[in-house]
């Protein structure tokens, strides 16, 4: 019902307007969710312009695989007709209307062109005439475009705040597994937290991941979750991968691909057989590889026996990702590992050299006791049984026999006796006569004067004491060593085991050996204060004369005592101090330093020049004569409160105290190296000799004096390398070089394992028309910081410290490998071959089977050697190149006139060709009859005397080539034909 209402007063002059309220008309609440808009269009669209079966396709962008995503309401299936329409609308980027006409009406499809979106309906016919559209449609088209375009949009971003989301949980889950990889962690937590954060990304209720070694043909399955069980392998086991052949786990790892469908699906492909033992067929499989380097290093796999749950593509790209950042943890956790192996080894060893110090303290105690009781006033018996004790501490000693010996009486006496089974068997302190026990292991060890171990009857036999006849019980091992005084067998000690556990070994031997000298003198000390007690108490008035000698033997006992740590802390050859008594004034020094700070002293670490030369052509007896003078001559160039000491060999350090400027120490290296300088009368012969010096100055860094003398060694291995009879002051240049050299060396070893060292070839060419006819593989590192980096860098260091040799093998197995990137028609490939290899008598062997195990010809491999490697071993080296020979393989001599270029090792050795070096090919010079011109000439013609072929190195211009072809050089090498390239390359411009 209607109401009217009237306009209130002094609103205006306007005249009154009557409004009534409509009733039952209502708008109804506003859609909330896309289709319900597009319901409501469509219907409008049929009320207003009298069409049917409207509907709405929309495209909202592209999936992961590159296929448009597409959208339509309502959403039942479109027909083969009405799909065909839409494509054609949005290929024309029109309106497009069926040919077919079903009873009066047919479909036309209208193309909203920017939204990317057709509106299809079927239309009476006369809409698809010219001038049928029905009034006011292009404008509906037009808003329903504009509205499409905003939707569109807005699921656009909302599907691009999906992928943000999902990029940020699969980076949180890589920052997880990479904190996993460095934790200290054992591998199964690791692995099991990791199980865990790839659970996060994806289903992976079941999950595996396996290993693969390619060089062993091994697969080893680090980690196992299944809910149907492991399927028989133990976590950590190693299968050989023949007994896995009917495994999509090792087919995933053979092929290199990832796979994804149903199991039973996944071995149809494959080609594989129903294998029970690794478990039920699964309703979703999905396996990726797990690659390093361009080789397949294990595989990871999910698997679901959910029919609901499927994996996708997105899974797959998503597994195949996570899965090189587990291969990489697992990696650096395997690496980790293997350095903690090493710092326990490293333990070990330290714990075994304290041990060895701990026993040789133990040794030098006992040795002192020995000492002590010697001078003791106890008795013969008392002071034995203690030194039998003291004995016990040592080794196992439970049955000691001490004996002695007269000569000239030709009588045994014991005067030890201890034997846990037999103890009255011997009667001590009684003289017996040597026939009474001529069978006895006592006399025999005496009268050989040599030391015996072993079981009985073995020292029986080799005593010549007849077999079965012992004295006492039959012990299980015995020791033996004789006492020996000025080259006369004195006497003898023996211990015994009973114990079949107990055995003697050769450290025993020496040490009773060692403590049977003290015993013995300990016993003549023993024997001497027992006579002289005799002689006092039986002299009475020769009293004074009596105490006269006790007091000269006090004296010589401290003079021996003396002597015998003089002869401890210096040198027994040239009488200088030694390195243990360096260390101690050193370490007063230092802490001397560190009470006064402005205290000052250097150490000058030296040694002789050219010493092995001349100890080897002139004999050790002149070389040890040579020590002492330059020892003598070393005191005579310092204070009398300096220190030289002699550190072993020809090595000497000298201690500088209170040396208050530089210039000092310089002016005493000086005066060192002119003095050692001067020649040297020895044996009629005067030889000459030189010194190089470092000096190291103290300074408050240094806390031990192994630091001192490192830093003086290294200055003196800088004045060698600057020329020889010099010297240097260490400094921060020096130190710094020094930490460069540890780091050099440590990148090394780091490069060997991650396999870095690469060849590149450098083509052999004929030089008249520059035909390939090989190449030449050189070394080259791939740093990871410094880039490429050439051999002359780090060969040095190499040789020194002992890798260049593994550095080889990688080079030769990588070349190897990479051989058949050249092409078949490449020609052969030359490797060059370091001295050090020479060394082995099987290098020969371990080449032919590399070469074999990758199937190369043996005429294709060719090996270059140095004129040193000749002359280092030459029988050795020779052995080994024939034999190559006979399999096929030559070799070349490289750098050829840069060495001793001696014609007699050229018809002496198996040598195919030689390589002129290159400094002779830079100084060629066209037409002209100097520079290196007639080394060149000569060369050749002794080169085509003896059958050989040349090969020049470094051809860098034109004009060097003509030279060498007019001299009738036929092969070369260098930069003007091409720098040394990676096999890649070269294949590239093969293909090209």
């Amino acid at each position: 019902m209607a109401r009217s209402s009237q306009t209130p007063r002094g609103l205006g002059r306007a005249e009154r307007v009557s409004v009534r309220a409509l009733e039952a008309v209502s708008i109804p609440e506003a859609p909330t969710r896309p289709g319900e808009v597009d319901a409501i269009v469509l219907r409008m669209a049929e009320a207003v312009f009298g069409c049917r079966a409207a509907r709405l396709v929309w495209v909202s962008g592209t999936t992961a695989d590159g296929q448009l995503r597409r959208h339509q309401w309502p959403t039942t299936p479109l027909s083969q007709e009405e799909a065909q329409l839409i494509e054609e609308a949005l290929g024309r980027h029109a309106s497009v209307a069926s040919t077919t006409v079903r009873d009066g009406w047919v479909r036309i499809a209208h193309a909203l062109d920017y939204a990317r979106a057709v509106f299809l309906a079927e239309w009476p016919e006369a809409c698809a005439q010219p001038g049928g559209t029905p009034p006011g449609l292009l404008d509906f088209l037009t808003l329903l475009a504009a509205r499409m375009r905003a939707e569109i949009e807005l699921l656009a971003a909302h599907n691009a705040t999906g992928r943000i989301g999902k990029a940020a949980q699969l980076q949180t889950a890589l920052y997880s597994i990479a904190d996993l990889a460095s934790s200290d962690l054992d591998m199964q937590e690791m692995l099991r937290r990791t199980h865990a954060v790839v659970a996060g990304l994806m289903y992976a209720e079941n999950l595996l991941i396996a290993l693969y070694e390619p060089e062993r043909d091994i697969v080893r399955f680090v980690y196992v979750a299944d809910e149907n069980g492991t399927h028989g392998f133990s976590v950590g086991q190693e299968v050989p991968a023949e007994r896995l052949q009917n495994s999509l786990t090792l087919a995933v790892i053979r092929s290199g691909l990832p796979a994804m469908g149903p199991s039973k699906q996944l071995r149809e492909q494959f080609g594989l057989e129903m294998a029970g033992e690794f478990g039920p067929d699964s309703v979703d499989w999905l396996g990726v590889p797990m690659v390093s380097d361009g080789v397949v290093r294990g595989a990871m796999v999910v698997q679901s026996y959910n029919r609901r749950v499927r994996y996708t593509e997105a899974d797959r790209a998503q597994l195949g990702f996570v899965a090189q950042h587990i291969l990489i943890a697992l990696q650096r956790k395997q690496v980790q590992m293997e350095l903690e192996h090493r710092v326990e080894d490293r333990t070990r060893a330290l714990m075994e050299e304290v041990v060895e110090r701990q026993r040789g303290e133990k040794l030098q105690a006992a040795l002192y006791s020995i000492a002590d009781l010697a001078s003791s006033d106890l008795d013969m018996s008392e002071m034995l049984r203690r030194i039998h004790r003291v004995v016990a501490e040592l080794m196992y000693a439970r049955n000691l026999i001490i004996a002695m010996y007269d000569t000239e009486r030709e009588t045994l006496r014991v005067i030890y006796h201890a034997d846990e089974k037999d103890p009255d068997l011997i009667q001590t302190g009684v003289d017996i006569p040597q026939a009474e026990l001529r069978d006895t292991m006592t006399l025999g060890v005496i009268r050989s004067g040599r030391t015996m171990m072993g079981h009985p009857s073995q020292v029986a036999r080799q005593l010549g004491i007849p077999e079965g006849v012992f004295v006492g019980a039959v012990s299980e091992d015995v020791l033996g060593v004789p006492m020996v005084s000025e080259g006369t067998v004195r006497g003898a000690v023996l211990v015994q085991s009973y114990d079949a556990s107990e055995h003697y070994g050769e450290e025993d031997r020496a040490l009773l050996a060692y403590v049977a000298q003290h015993i013995l003198t300990a016993l003549d000390r023993k024997q001497a204060q027992s006579e002289l007690e005799h002689r006092v108490m039986d002299r009475t008035r020769e009293l004074a004369k009596a105490v006269g000698e006790l007091r000269e033997q006090i004296r010589e006992r401290e003079r021996a005592e003396q002597q015998l740590m003089h002869e401890t802390m210096h040198d027994s050859l040239t009488g200088l101090p030694n390195r243990s008594f360096l260390y101690e004034a050193l370490e007063r020094s230092l802490a001397r330093m560190v009470r006064n700070p402005d205290h000052r002293f250097a150490v000058l670490f030296l040694d002789l020049d050219r010493f092995k030369v001349i100890n080897d052509s002139v004999g050790h007896l002149a070389g040890d004569e040579m020590l002492k003078q330059a020892g003598s001559r070393l005191a005579a160039c310092v204070r009398p409160f300096d220190v030289v000491a002699r550190l072993g060999g020809d090595e000497f350090a000298v201690l500088l105290e209170d040396v208050n400027l530089p210039e000092e120490a310089c002016h005493v290296a000086q005066r060192a190296i002119e003095s050692l300088s001067e020649p040297m009368h020895i044996d009629g012969k005067e030889l000459f000799t030189s010194a190089s010096v470092g000096i190291a100055l103290g300074h408050a860094r240094y806390r031990r004096a192994e630091e001192l003398l490192r830093d003086a060694d290294v200055a003196m291995y800088r004045a060698k390398a600057h020329g020889r009879q010099r010297f240097e002051i260490f400094d921060e240049r020096l130190h710094r070089e020094a930490l460069q050299l540890l780091e050099l060396e440590n990148d090394l070893r780091r490069a060997l394992q991650r396999y870095e060292f690469e060849p590149h070839f450098q083509p052999i060419v004929r030089l008249s028309d520059r035909h390939v006819v090989g190449y030449e593989a050189l070394l080259r590192w791939r740093h990871p910081r410094r880039g490429l980096v050439a051999p002359g860098e780090f060969l040095d260091v190499a040789e020194e410290n002992g890798s260049v040799e593994q550095i080889d093998w990688q080079l030769f197995e990588r070349t190897c490998r990479e051989i058949g990137m050249l092409g078949e028609d490449s020609g052969y490939v030359t490797l060059n071959v370091s001295p050090r290899h020479f060394r082995s008598p099987t290098l020969a062997g371990q080449m032919l089977e590399l070469f074999d195990t990758y199937n190369l010809s043996h005429d294709r491999i060719r090996l270059e050697v140095t004129e040193g490697a000749l002359l280092d071993n030459p029988e050795q080296v020779r052995v080994t190149l024939e034999e190559l020979r006979e399999s096929g393989i030559v070799a070349a001599l490289d750098d050829f006139g840069t060495g001793y270029s001696s014609l007699s090792y050229l018809h002496r050795f198996p040598l195919h060709a030689l390589k002129i070096d290159r400094s002779f090919v830079s100084a060629l010079q066209r037409n002209e009859r100097g520079g290196s011109t007639p080394v060149v000439r000569a060369v050749l013609a002794m080169a085509r005397t003896l059958g050989m072929d040349v090969i020049a190195e470094g051809v860098e211009t034109d004009e060097q080539r003509d030279c060498l072809l007019e001299m009738g050089c036929e092969l070369g090498q260098g930069f003007l034909f091409s720098r040394a390239r990676p096999a890649s390359e070269w294949a590239e411009r093969r293909h090209h």
